[in-house]
């Protein structure tokens, strides 16, 4: 195997590092790595690949990556780099030639209710910026633009008047409530004025404010001015003009913001720099007012959420599929309160509403009119204004809490800011219905902008950033998003694509990006897009390194690195590095005997019948087009289709909570269908198996998860030495006082809170990090403490235990699934979303045969597996299947479809243009589906 490192010596000669050309990395040992030197090509892209764990994330992430981060935090000050020098020198002999490291990882980065696609991406700082510079205010009342005059706008007005115009600059006299007349004309002698103007005296003179204060009671009728100038239209020169504005601004100043002109004793023309109209004061546009993470922004009823504690409409109506007259509404049910319901129903024939149709099939008025009410009845709305009028009542209380929940906002209506952001417009629309578009159709809008000169020049570079960010976030497979969409809803997929469109828009150059599988959770027509992405990245200047399996990624890379041969103490070793069509001739590498086809997932031979199902009728939550969708039982079926098209939709909020709800478990709400009929009784369990943590703790790892420590903490306990000081199984566990270190409680490190910065671990120093006491790693087996076993991949431990049938039995799954070179004391927390799905699916493998039938529902399994292990996986779920149980699969690799006994195909397209049921059937007949792009790729394949 150390051929292939020798080989890449060759092709980077000594010099390498003096030409810029490479990124040399000499004697890596981080992990499972053993002793590899290989040169990355620079200014390239390049994919790592390999089986899974068999050392890729080690190279890139813990390596390269770490080295590069821990030279940067090097070069800044002391004082920075007192709360950066944690960072660990990675184990490698040196590292020539490293730029600058950013990492994009498959986490979903955050868990924040605030954050959003748009501000993720930062395209919504920009749209507050051109709303700030470009938009228009427009009256609610009366629809007319809101204009603030300007010292400008009065100049401009009087330099283009008829030569020989005379104008009149006025104030309106306003009378203070504590002052008299005499003392108000008093104060403007003070302030340096010296004529009133009267409208209604008629003979156009001004007056005199000193022969007006010779007056015992001076007399001031309703129409008085104070006159701030005389002035005669001509061609002005340069200190007229001075004069004229310095008029114009102490008449605004004066009056508060009027400045009034009289043209010829006749005509008035009235300016204000008040930003007002119809009555309305309104709010400047300033980026803040379009900030929900901004209190001068934020809607005042959701304080920026969008969503606030209300009367939450699933559970007042439950269930959709009954009638009004079936008790569809649960609080109109018994004996008092259903005299709401009977009133509703003895005048429904009024207003046309149909008392025995199922509420899911209502039309939008008609369910409009159920809640609000109308002229001839009261409504749910009324029923709860009622409850709420009766709280001093306990009984009252209670029921209103039964139904409260998360509701969209009534004031902002889920769009987060105060109502006057949203009385600012370009091209007719307001902030919140453009984050409330997907973006595809948000992309086409700003093709389509039209602009006036002034709006064009203030917001020219403003729109160039708009429109590269969403061009990224089309070309990355993300079309069917809205800017609106809150960040921890985001699959780990879609959010590194996003900050990927982020990173590119930053257009940063000679620079080194990893990515860890960025083509997670796209259809094989996006990757092709993402593809062009990454291209536009290297052709920037940087460096690109890919970890992935994918094949179409391989075929378009510069350069392969190929890990290996197998997983944990089996890899480790660079076996080949090259290119695309050298990696098919190399006989040595697993991924390059996939490629040229010399190893191959076929199909299965024969497909499975089936003649139970489970149905799921008129699914329309989100963009679903109203679909009636059959769901065999008893064998593998794949829900298949491009980003976007409803397939999570259609099984994670439909399906799944709709069978739990049956079942009488609890669940997350049921997206919006008629019903679901079919044999639901002959399932007597549903499995969600997604890729959540399978523990937040730092104490849960795998072995404990499939129940086998518990064998090996029984093996510890009858050793010897164990008998002879008393251990039972107790004191192998670092969960429990008896065995586990003192100091740090198992832990293996010990936290020390750090005030004002994050939290500092440090290896635990009366355990040097190994979680137990001294006594307790005394007790050995085959030479190995407790320690060390659990430092131990999967596959070795199997070795290790070979002739422990009952502990070999425990941890197989583990190996079956793809997961053997994970250690089996292996923190949760480190483990990737696929890596925790597959670990919960060996979990149900190691239980043997369960009562009942369990379908399992696998959200992407194939997420971080290389072909290699895909095969195993497959291998996996019919073991499921010959076990009585039902596999259902979202997934987009071509592999696993052509495996599937059954499939379903939906789109055609993202978003809006999806949700359509293309195709049902075995896989080979998708082909003929026009529509359908996985049909499309299956021939291709």
């Amino acid at each position: 195997m150390a051929t292939k490192a020798t080989k890449v010596k060759k092709k980077a000669p000594a010099n390498v590092v003096d030409t810029q050309d490479h990124i040399l990395i000499k004697g890596a040992r981080v992990h499972n790595l053993k002793d590899v030197t290989v040169a990355i090509p620079r200014e390239k892209l390049v994919v790592v690949t390999g089986v899974s764990g068999s050392g890729k994330s080690s190279l890139t992430m813990d390596t390269l990556y770490a080295e590069g981060q821990r030279r940067y935090a090097e070069s800044l000050s002391a004082y920075a780099r007192q709360f950066l020098m944690r960072m660990n020198k990675p184990d490698v002999d040196y590292i020539k030639g490293i730029c600058p490291a950013i990492a994009i990882e498959q986490k979903v980065i955050t868990r924040t209710p605030r954050s959003t696609v748009g501000s993720m991406t930062e395209i919504y700082d920009y749209l507050r910026l051109l709303f700030a510079r470009a938009g228009r205010t427009y009256s609610p009342v009366s629809g007319k633009l809101v204009k603030k005059n300007e010292v400008a706008d009065v100049v401009d007005f009087i330099t283009k008047l008829k030569h020989g115009t005379k104008v009149l600059i006025l104030v309106p006299f306003k009378q203070h409530a504590k002052r008299d007349a005499k003392e108000e004309l008093n104060i403007l002698m003070q302030k340096g004025f010296s004529r009133m103007y009267f409208m209604d005296a008629g003979d156009g003179k001004p007056t005199r404010i000193e022969e007006l204060l010779e007056e015992k009671k001076p007399k001031i009728p309703k129409d008085a001015y104070v006159l701030v100038d005389r002035i005669v239209a001509k061609e002005f020169e340069e200190d007229d003009l001075h004069r004229i504005a310095d008029s114009v601004q102490t008449a605004f100043y004066e009056s508060e913001g009027d400045c009034i002109l009289e043209l010829d004793g006749s005509k008035l023309q009235a300016f204000s720099n008040r930003f007002e109209l119809d009555g309305m004061q309104f709010e400047e546009p300033v980026p803040n007012l379009f900030s929900f993470n901004n209190p001068y922004g934020a809607c005042p009823t959701c304080e920026g959420f969008g969503q606030v504690l209300g009367i939450d409409e699933d559970l007042v109506i439950p269930d959709k599929r009954l009638s009004l007259y079936e008790n569809a509404v649960a609080p109109w049910r018994g004996e008092k309160m259903s005299a709401w319901k009977d009133q509703f129903i003895r005048v429904a024939k009024k207003f046309n509403f149909p008392v025995h149709k199922p509420i899911a099939d209502l039309s939008d008025e008609q369910y409009r009119s159920l809640w609000k009410g109308n002229e001839y009845v009261e409504g749910i709305d009324d029923f709860f204004r009622m409850v709420e009028q009766n709280l001093y009542k306990v009984h009252y209380r209670v029921m209103l809490s039964r139904y409260r929940g998360r509701t969209v906002c009534p004031t902002c209506n889920g769009g987060r800011l105060r109502q006057e952001a949203l009385y600012v417009k370009v091209g007719g629309k307001n902030i919140a219905e453009l984050v409330d578009m997907p973006i595809d159709k948000l992309k086409d809008w700003f093709d389509h902008l039209e602009l006036d000169e002034y709006q064009q020049q203030v917001s020219k570079r403003i729109m160039i950033e708009v429109n590269h960010r969403l061009k990224t976030l089309l070309d990355v497979g993300l079309g069917y998003l809205t800017l609106n969409r809150v960040a921890n809803t985001l699959s780990g997929g879609e959010s590194q694509r996003i900050q990927l469109t982020r990173t590119l828009g930053s257009n940063l150059t000679n620079s080194l990006y990893i990515l860890d599988e960025p083509s997670i959770g796209l259809h094989a027509r996006d990757t092709d897009r993402l593809i062009g992405v990454l291209k536009e990245l290297r052709d920037l200047g940087n460096t690109v390194v890919v970890v992935e399996h994918d094949e179409l990624m391989m075929k378009e890379a510069d350069y392969i690195i190929d890990m290996g041969p197998l997983a944990s103490h089996l890899g480790g070793e660079v076996i080949f590095a090259g290119t695309y069509d050298e990696i098919l001739e190399d006989p040595k590498s697993l991924t390059g005997n996939y490629l040229n086809g010399t190893l191959r997932i076929d199909p299965p031979k024969q497909i499975r019948k089936w003649k139970k199902s489970i149905k799921v009728e008129g699914a329309r939550q989100h963009n679903l087009k109203n679909i009636d969708v059959e769901f065999p039982l008893g064998v593998l079926t794949v829900i298949s289709g491009v980003s976007g098209s409803g397939k999570t939709t259609l099984v994670k909020q439909i399906l799944y909570p709709a069978l739990m709800k049956l079942k009488g478990e609890f669940s997350d709400k049921v997206g919006r269908h008629r019903t679901i009929s079919g044999n639901v009784d002959d399932i007597t369990q549903i499995e969600l198996i997604d890729q959540n943590p399978i523990g937040k703790s730092s104490r849960s790892n795998p072995v404990t998860y499939i129940k086998a420590y518990d064998e090996i903490r029984d093996l510890f306990s009858k050793q010897a030495l164990s008998k002879m000081r008393g251990f039972t199984p107790k004191h192998f566990s670092f969960n429990v006082d008896g065995g586990r270190c003192d100091s740090c409680k198992g832990e293996g490190e010990v936290v020390v809170e750090m005030q004002f910065l994050a939290d500092v671990h440090l290896v635990c120093e009366t355990c040097g990090g190994k979680r137990f006491k001294e006594e307790v790693l005394e007790v050995m087996y085959k030479g190995k403490n407790i320690f060390d076993v659990l430092e131990m991949g999967v596959d070795e431990a199997i070795e290790f235990f070979k002739d422990e049938k009952d502990v070999v039995n425990k941890i197989r799954p583990l190996s079956d699934v793809g997961l053997g070179y994970v250690k089996l004391g292996q923190s949760s927390d480190t483990l990737s979303g696929g890596e925790a799905q597959r670990v919960k699916l060996a979990s149900f493998l190691g239980k043997g045969r369960a009562q009942g039938q369990i379908l399992f529902i696998f959200d992407e399994p194939t997420t971080g597996l290389h072909f290699h292990d895909i095969k195993k996986l497959l291998a996996s779920f019919n073991a499921l299947i010959e076990q009585g149980h039902t596999v259902l699969v979202i997934e987009h690799n071509t592999d696993v479809i052509k495996s599937a006994d059954w499939l379903i195909d939906l789109g055609p397209e993202g978003g809006e243009g999806g949700g359509n049921l293309l195709y049902t059937g075995i896989p080979s007949g998708i082909s003929k589906e026009k529509q359908s792009y996985t049909g499309k790729f299956l021939v291709q394949q």
